[in-house]
């Protein structure tokens, strides 16, 4: 028998010492669905309710959302404000009260200013040369100059869509990925959040069933959303924990369920190995290999260039359909985004914008590029 917990939007239930649980039973065991022993060495009973300690999910208790205004270039323009801090006193250092001439000298101090974002070389070689051809020659003010970088920034950033792909029929299942402390489980918390206020029913998966404090944070997070959580025991096998959340998702007919994975890094293969066989194990329960829709890879834009390394890794073992980049209000290292989009063409789906429940958006190139640049 496996458990789960429907929260309620009572700020009192972000305690999960305070809430109580109720046992129903899957509509589909592993077995029915095809799963093998092998791909359920765990009992579906693993699957079952968070041991709770009095207190312990509090210190994990998501930040309250101050009130903001101005939509979403505000809010870029607030999580973005160390990395545009730097990048513009940078820049205006580079001018005089009667302007810049744009020159070789000037081109090549811009260029190492530019890097200093981390946005590596090949995107600070495209802006510089942008510049050069824009405006080579000519005796410029800063404000130009930093125009013709946000058009260029923004070109680079343009992508299809950052809209998540919903599944045709049954509940939209996301697998989400990430190094430890990439701000996977907090992301994971906003974005179920962002779901249900667009009117999507959402069942939480507490998948990272070694590490205690993960699952007590995204069971206080499902208290504050109001959104179903299926929890596993200490250690128990993840994939029999992400089977138990997507048939609940489709017993309540749930549209979106999200399953939350222990961190990992991309080189070591036997949790690499663990990731192919939760999706193997969604896939049949949903009986098509389209599930999971989508696997969001977190990256933590404080990291700078070492989330490029975890990109490419994570992007050719767990087959990533798209990227969040969180914690972007605590870095100086925004630019990152840009080689990010350049080395691995995958969409940047969201941005965390801040610590509270509200602050993730979506991600538009316009307002990020704005943000970045524009005084």
């Amino acid at each position: 028998m496996a458990f789960w917990r429907k929260k309620n939007n009572d700020p009192e239930a972000a305690n999960p010492a305070r809430e109580s649980t109720d046992a129903v039973t899957p509509n589909v065991s592993p077995q029915d669905a095809g799963v093998s022993p092998q791909d359920a060495d765990a009992s579906p009973q693993d699957a079952g309710v968070l041991s709770e300690q009095s207190g312990t999910a509090q210190d994990n208790e998501p930040a309250a959302t101050p009130q903001r205004s101005g939509g979403l270039l505000s809010k870029m323009r607030g999580a973005l404000s160390k990395t545009r801090q730097a990048l513009n006193t940078d820049i205006r250092d580079l001018f005089k009260a009667e302007g810049r001439l744009v020159d070789d000298e000037f081109l090549d101090e811009l260029f190492s200013r530019l890097i200093r974002t981390d946005m590596g070389v090949g995107p600070a070689e495209t802006i510089r040369d942008d510049v050069a051809k824009r405006l080579r020659a000519r005796v410029v003010q800063l404000e130009e100059v930093l125009q013709t970088i946000t058009t260029q920034t923004q070109s680079m950033l343009e992508q299809e869509s950052s809209a998540l792909k919903m599944a045709e029929t049954g509940p939209t299942v996301i697998l989400v990925v990430g190094v430890n402390g990439s701000g996977k489980t907090t992301s994971i918390g906003k974005l179920a959040s962002h779901l249900q206020k667009s009117g999507k029913r959402v069942v939480l998966g507490a998948g990272d069933t070694f590490r205690a404090a993960a699952v007590e944070q995204l069971t206080v997070w499902a208290g504050r959303i109001g959104c179903d959580i299926v929890t596993g025991k200490p250690e128990a096998d993840p994939a029999s924990v992400a089977f138990q959340t997507v048939d609940k998702a489709v017993e309540i007919g749930a549209d979106v369920a999200i399953i939350d994975t222990a961190g990992r890094l991309q080189t070591q293969t036997n949790l690499m190995q663990q990731l192919e066989k939760i999706r193997r194990v969604v896939q049949k329960r949903m009986q098509t290999e389209e599930a999971p829709h989508e696997v969001l890879l977190v990256l933590d834009a404080t990291a700078g260039q070492n989330a490029i390394s975890q990109a490419r890794g994570f992007s050719d073992s767990a087959g990533c359909t798209g990227i969040v980049l969180a914690k972007l209000d605590g870095s100086a290292k925004g630019g990152v985004i840009l080689p990010i989009r350049e080395q691995f063409q995958l969409p940047v789906k969201f941005v965390g914008l801040g610590e509270g429940i509200e602050d993730m958006a979506e991600f538009d190139a316009s307002s990020f590029a704005q943000a970045l640049f524009a005084e």
